[in-house]
């Protein structure tokens, strides 16, 4: 039944029935009767698709039915693959967790969004305990902050029933990367100093290097320069 669905979708041969299409392929479109295009189909043994009823011509492809079905199910197919799937993941807190259990789900929270999930995490009060939703809101606020580099907030905490609730969603710059932009700056940052510095080493083995092919004078000109620099020092 699937099939015959897929199938009803599009019309084709004698189904056409309007006056005029406009035939495309890949060395471009033209617009024909249906007529003309109904025998073209037949000789090159293909059928005649109508791809897009609702072009003013409707737009039609020549080509073999069977293989446009599975053309279009491997296109569909393709597009579910390349598709992310955000999941939401749950956080729950007591209105008085401790600083244990806290850290614990606080980890688990940065994973859900390195992940690419969002999360969304809730302080639930049992009882009288409702009477500490000052105090839920200023956990889940904490919360908030301490994820500041992995996730952005969608929502304030908002109170529902017995539940206050706080929605974070990933903080990505990409469709790959799982690093935020601060990782990747201060990352860059440690790699431009590591950098310096071994060029910076570089120019002094090649100065020693060169000290003895010219007489010590390079060498001679470090000491004194380094011997100045502690003279100065000496004297402020």
């Amino acid at each position: 039944m699937k099939t015959d669905k897929k199938q009803n979708q599009y019309r084709i041969n004698e189904q056409i029935r309007v006056r005029e299409v406009r035939i495309v392929d890949e060395g471009g479109s033209s617009v024909m009767p249906t007529k003309q295009a109904l025998d073209m189909a037949r000789e090159q043994g293909v059928d005649l698709v109508e791809i897009s009823p609702n072009a003013n011509p409707p737009v039609c492809r020549l080509i073999d039915y069977s293989k446009f079905l599975y053309q279009q199910k491997k296109r569909a197919k393709e597009m579910k693959a390349k598709q992310v799937k955000v999941e939401v993941k749950e956080i729950r807190f007591g209105p008085q967790t401790d600083e244990h259990d806290y850290q614990f789900k606080l980890k688990h929270a940065k994973e859900f969004l390195e992940d690419g999930n969002k999360v969304r995490a809730y302080v639930f009060f049992r009882g009288r305990s409702i009477l500490f939703k000052e105090q839920g809101e200023v956990l889940l606020l904490r919360f908030a902050n301490d994820l500041e580099e992995w996730g952005k907030v969608e929502s304030m905490p908002s109170l529902e029933g017995k539940k206050m609730f706080l929605y974070l969603a990933p903080k990505k710059t990409g469709g790959s990367g799982k690093k935020s932009q601060q990782a990747r700056d201060r990352e860059a940052r440690e790699a431009e100093n590591t950098e310096n510095v071994k060029a910076a080493a570089s120019v002094e083995k090649e100065i020693d290097a060169e000290a003895p092919a010219n007489g010590g004078l390079l060498a001679n000109a470090k000491i004194s320069a380094e011997a100045l620099k502690k003279l100065t020092e000496t004297e402020d």
